[in-house]
């Protein structure tokens, strides 16, 4: 076994180590910052800059982790199905919701960053920061992206949407379940799909429903978004 190789298999497990230990400490200090979607990277990132860890060392065999973000998201479907009655109730709300919310995140995304003056491939990654991951880096190809900074923005996203969403349900007056879960699935995808879970059943599975409509909408409407924007 050569040392890359090592390094590889270190980095991995240091990660899920890191990770575990940080579920245990947000379940008793639930606050934000300590949100495993926050905290972990950043305790791995100053781990990586010590160490002085290459990159391709690091992701050499944690990008098993990445992968695993697809069958993830696809399990989000069993509760979805469980609860096919009450999608049926508001199915025609949810799917013009989200399809007005995805084109709405692409063009305003790429002219705040024209207006900006930012580069043309971080336009291109940034088109894609409002569906998960999974989805992200498949669209993201249409848009002839960067993947790396296409899957950052979208943590970005995901982060500041749980940060600020129930802040501003409080200053909507928004009380509604089904609501809460569509706001936090087409805002925050994963990150807020996992906090609406946290608020009850029905937060969760209209979020998870809106986040995978979204990433499906994304994904089939890319390369006619990157026509027209680029």
């Amino acid at each position: 076994m050569n040392s890359s190789y090592s390094i590889q298999i270190l980095c991995l497990v240091l990660t899920l180590l890191v990770y575990f230990l940080n579920k245990q400490l947000y379940r008793r200090w639930h606050i934000l910052p300590f949100m495993p979607l926050v905290f972990t990277p950043v305790i791995m990132v100053i781990f990586v800059l010590v160490t002085k860890i290459s990159w391709q060392n690091y992701s050499g065999e944690s990008h098993w982790l990445v992968w695993l973000l697809g069958p993830a998201t696809v399990a989000f479907a069993v509760p979805v199905y469980e609860n096919i009655p009450m999608i049926r109730r508001h199915w025609l709300s949810i799917s013009g919701g989200v399809v007005t919310a995805v084109l709405i995140a692409v063009t305003t995304s790429v002219w705040l960053a024209r207006l900006f003056e930012l580069p043309e491939n971080i336009q291109r990654s940034l088109a894609v920061r409002s569906v998960t991951t999974p989805f992200a880096l498949a669209a993201v190809k249409s848009f002839n992206g960067i993947p790396d900074l296409a899957a950052f923005f979208v943590v970005l996203t995901g982060v500041f949407g749980v940060a600020v969403g129930d802040i501003l349900f409080i200053r909507l007056s928004i009380r509604h379940g089904t609501a809460k879960g569509a706001g936090f699935g087409g805002a925050s995808h994963g990150a807020g799909t996992a906090r609406s879970w946290e608020l009850g059943a029905e937060e969760g599975v209209v979020a998870s429903l809106v986040m995978m409509f979204a990433g499906v909408c994304m994904v089939l409407s890319a390369p006619v978004l990157q026509f027209i924007l680029f």
